[in-house]
């Protein structure tokens, strides 16, 4: 958060007595968040006025300066709100008129403070605007009936991205989208999906399904959302005890055909592992697959979750019936397998690869892959890579060696340098692993799902790669969303290498994506929608 905080001691007159004056402190805040296309209200500015004499002041003008933004053509306009005691946003009163961007606003409208008033500079997108553009919206002054407030200490503005809401909270009447996972096909379409929680923000079981929207541009606009793993109101039960949730998208490189795995619930387990009769939608029996015994060893559908796949093999644009292939990748005794969200790779002998998670045979967490050599007709998973850890993904580094990134449960309000990722390296598809020197001390994390990603680029004629990763930049609040930059196949993260995206409190989740070779695209879970789409510029990331 940047902070410019501003003190005054203004009257009327030139030359009023001391006991005339009238004391106000006014402090200028900017948060370094996106402001996003399709969003009404992007608020980019917050003037904090608080008066010392409570027998009232009017406030007439509020100016600001766009200086600094790429092009003013991408606002469609800007306005002005005001949220007296409560200091944040509220578009419930809006001060004067919308004002249509210019180099300077000025904002004219009277009204009397007696208390702290927060005032909110808001921005509205053109639908046309360039993600790789950026806005700079700065104080220039404050109008009052004891005076006009001028910064007369200089402040550096936020400049801030373009990005798009990609979903909203009641988008398409759904309650909350989450687990964003993002790939590129083979034809350069940019597929997103995530949880679409058509009742509540919480996990499984419920009524979720997998929802996809698709971009043919870059991501600079997207196609209306299509579900493409929906089980209903299968076996007799409600979609409420039908949930499908956690997705990872594959893109197969040489095919071009794509794959979603989701997990599927079927009713309820109790505490116990037991399953529940009767369910019905007046039920309100919950369990969640991590929880208790909400999963459980075997195959059957009353016994543990299931995993799904569907196929697209027309771009993404029309999606199979769901094939259950629990039996291929699940050893009977494990409490759980199931997909890791975010998306899977091609290896460079064509060999498909999706990061798992599942519980063992006493129910403790671990991370894996699984693995395809025909097609994804046909899929098998190796060994636990690591103990305690979930979500995770994978990367082919140099020699052909596939890196998993994972989840740490042991990260959880650990505030010492012991905070980190795990990460381990196979050679053999799983089936052993070896921990990797970086494991545990690099990447730091709020236990939360990360993304990783290795992007190809041509540089003075030259094939090169780097890795990128995305997580909560904090070892104990999902804040600061920030993409990492490896230029030695993760043995390093270089601290000048990094970007941070959004620095306020969100669920965190996040996946990566090339859009091309000079452009980066990356969807996650962030404070200003539930999620964000954005493009970074190659260059802004590695030029540093």
């Amino acid at each position: 958060m940047r902070r410019a905080i501003i003190f005054f001691c203004v009257a009327g007159g030139l030359a009023p007595a001391c006991s005339d004056k009238v004391q106000i402190d006014m402090e200028v805040r900017q948060y370094h968040v996106p402001v996003l296309i399709g969003k009404a209200d992007n608020p980019v500015l917050q003037i904090l006025l608080m008066p010392s004499d409570t027998s009232g002041i009017k406030i007439r003008e509020v100016s600001v300066s766009l200086d600094g933004t790429t092009d003013l053509r991408d606002l469609k306009a800007l306005r002005l709100y005001m949220a007296e005691k409560n200091k944040d946003f509220n578009s419930a009163r809006q001060v004067g008129n919308d004002r249509k961007p210019a180099n300077s606003v000025v904002f004219s409208g009277t009204f009397e403070v007696r208390d702290t008033v927060s005032m909110w500079v808001s921005a509205e997108m053109d639908e046309m605007a360039d993600l790789l553009h950026r806005i700079s919206i700065s104080c220039l002054s404050v109008r009052t009936s004891a005076g006009r407030l001028i910064p007369d200490t200089p402040y550096k503005p936020v400049i801030q991205r373009i990005g798009v809401a990609l979903r909203q909270h009641l988008d398409d009447s759904v309650h909350t989208y989450r687990i964003p996972g993002l790939t590129t096909t083979r034809k350069g379409t940019l597929l997103a999906i995530y949880d679409v929680r058509r009742q509540s923000s919480r996990d499984l079981q419920g009524d979720i399904d997998i929802g996809v929207s698709r971009s043919i541009d870059g991501g600079n606009t997207w196609e209306p959302m299509k579900i493409a793993l929906d089980v209903a109101d299968w076996g007799g039960l409600p979609e409420k005890f039908n949930g499908v949730s956690d997705a990872c998208i594959l893109a197969d490189d040489i095919t071009g055909d794509i794959f979603i795995a989701g997990l599927w619930m079927h009713g309820v387990l109790d505490r116990n592992g037991r399953w529940i009769e009767g369910l019905s939608d007046t039920s309100d029996a919950w369990e969640h697959q991590w929880r208790n015994k909400g999963s459980q060893p075997g195959f059957g559908i009353k016994e543990t979750s299931q995993f799904l796949l569907v196929k697209s093999t027309d771009d993404g644009v029309t999606w199979s019936e769901p094939v259950n292939i629990t039996k291929q990748g699940k050893r009977k005794e494990w409490w759980l397998w199931a997909p890791a969200p975010g998306h899977g790779i091609t290896l460079t002998d064509g060999t498909l690869v999706m990061p798992t998670q599942g519980r063992d045979e006493s129910g403790q967490p671990f991370s894996c892959i699984s693995w395809s050599r025909d097609g994804g007709v046909t899929w098998a998973t190796g060994s636990p890579a690591f103990q305690n850890t979930t979500e995770c993904m994978a990367v082919q580094l140099s020699d052909g060696s596939i890196m998993l990134n994972m989840r740490h449960n042991g990260n959880r309000n650990n505030m010492t340098p012991g905070n980190g990722r795990a990460v381990a390296v196979t050679k053999d598809l799983g089936n052993t692993w070896t921990e990797h020197s970086t494991s545990r001390n690099a990447l730091i994390e709020p236990t939360c799902m990360g993304s990783l990603h290795r992007h190809y680029y041509t540089s003075d004629g030259l094939r090169k790669s780097i890795l990128l990763f995305s997580n909560p930049d904090s070892r104990n609040s999902r804040t600061r969303m920030t993409i990492k930059v490896s230029f030695d196949d993760g043995l390093t993260w270089l601290s000048a290498n990094r970007l941070m995206l959004d620095e306020l409190r969100s669920n965190g989740y996040s996946c990566l994506t090339s859009i091309d070779e000079n452009t980066i695209g990356i969807l996650y879970e962030g404070s200003q929608a539930q999620l964000t789409f954005e493009k970074i510029s190659l260059a802004e990331l590695i030029s540093k």
